[in-house]
């Protein structure tokens, strides 16, 4: 009798219709395929039962997550390789058993079945969010989801994320540090809204209060900074407190929506768009456009997904949405212009940075990997390889262009049309 790896390889090309660019390593140590490839390591037979119940990138996510699958190799190798290979036909092999007219893929999820063992899925990993209730961007579901992705610890999100506190793209020069790319991303930010002393911002989704901090410091502005995570709160009030800027910077737990102390001169909202959702997205914008004074500007930075041509079958991706993003949207870039626009904004700029991103996330994996044992003390192996897993991936979706990121300048345009900007729009930069 074969092997476990030599009969999960090929019941799975069966199944696939194609190759396994993989190694795959069996439970039984036994290993099989290309010997210069990167190996797909399936630890127990319940990894594989995970798979085949849950059929589609929330299986492996799931066996991923728990332990039970592994890569030996480069991850961002294998990852590659793997694209487009997931099982995405929407049955689980029970189903597909009875469903497919095709003998030989039939033949291969009742051989997949016998060799999963117990005929019954595995419960999902404690790190997948648990929805009793799915009504999306209520203030109460978007705080949860919120506290899900964030509340993690802020010494967990310390070694990912470097001595900035920074959770979005860095803007990079050649030959610099993450610590310099992600304090040249906050001037630029500083710059395109034109900061200067005694004007007033306020930072939507404040973080670790990197932004507000920066602005307050360098350009003498007072800031309101605003986040649902109570644990962001705490750590962006001490770093306000022992900057001394207790006098210019707010930070406050409080939603987009229950902001009633504007005007202010200027808006920033860094990788917060991203969790408003599609059909909170005008009353997000509006919301800002009223915030702002007359001549006020707005700075999205923002990521987008390529437009599809049937936009009614977007779907949100489901590992993203389980156990990262709970209720994360993207929209491309011309639906966010559009929304904008829609709220009265005159949109001024737009830069996309997306190789910024990919370079950012890796630098962010390179700083888990570095701290893995301190990282599995503070947040558990399964969350560490959750997010070890997205960043990595997502590294490589920025680098295809699947996804990408804008810096969006708006202004919301007084009666006199004046837009307060410079002739040259790309003067920020130098």
């Amino acid at each position: 009798m074969a092997d476990a790896a030599s009969r999960l390889r090929s019941l799975a090309e069966q199944m696939l219709g194609t190759p396994l660019p993989m190694r795959v390593r069996a439970w039984d140590g036994s290993l099989d395929g290309p010997p210069d490839a990167p190996a797909l390591v399936i630890r127990n037979r319940r990894a594989l039962r995970r798979m085949l119940f849950k059929p589609g990138e929330l299986g492996l996510a799931r066996a991923w997550v728990a332990g039970d699958l592994d890569i030996e190799g480069d991850l961002y190798t294998a990852l590659d390789m793997m694209a487009g290979l997931v099982w995405e036909r929407g049955e689980d092999a029970r189903t597909l058993v009875q469903a497919v007219r095709d003998p030989e893929v039939r033949t291969a999820a009742r051989g997949l079945l016998k060799l999963a063992g117990p005929p019954f899925p595995p419960a999902p990993p404690r790190e997948e969010i648990r929805r009793p209730h799915r009504r999306l961007h209520t203030r109460r579901s978007d705080k949860r989801a919120i506290s899900h992705h964030y509340d993690v610890g802020n010494d967990f999100y310390e070694i990912v994320l470097g001595p900035s506190m920074v959770y979005s793209c860095a803007y990079w020069e050649d030959g610099g540090t993450l610590e310099t790319a992600q304090r040249d991303k906050l001037e630029l930010v500083c710059a395109k809204l034109g900061l200067t002393a005694g004007r007033r911002l306020l930072d939507v989704g404040c973080g670790w209060g990197s932004m507000a901090v920066h602005a307050a410091r360098e350009h003498g502005v007072s800031v309101v900074g605003i986040t649902l995570s109570q644990e962001q709160a705490a750590y962006a009030r001490k770093r306000v407190a022992d900057e001394g800027l207790t006098d210019r910077v707010e930070i406050r737990v409080q939603d987009y929506r229950d902001l009633v102390d504007g005007p202010f001169d200027a808006i920033s909202s860094i990788g917060m768009a991203e969790h408003v959702g599609a059909e909170r997205y005008l009353e997000y914008a509006n919301q800002l456009y009223a915030l702002l004074r007359p001549g006020g500007r707005l700075l999205n930075h923002q990521i987008a997904r390529r437009p599809q041509r049937d936009e009614s079958a977007y779907e949100v991706d489901p590992f993203i949405d389980a156990y990262v993003f709970p209720d994360g949207e993207l929209a491309p870039l011309g639906t966010t212009v559009t929304q904008l626009e829609r709220a009265g904004f005159e949109v001024r700029d737009v830069e996309s940075i997306r190789e910024h991103y990919a370079r950012t996330l890796r630098q962010w994996v390179g700083n888990l990997t570095a701290g893995h044992g301190r990282a599995v003390r503070l947040a558990g192996p399964g969350r560490t390889r959750v997010w070890l897993l997205y960043m990595a991936a997502c590294a490589l979706a920025f680098e295809r262009n699947r996804i990408g990121v804008n810096q969006v300048l708006a202004v919301r345009s007084p009666e006199s049309g004046s837009s307060g900007l410079p002739l040259r729009p790309r003067v920020w930069h130098g």
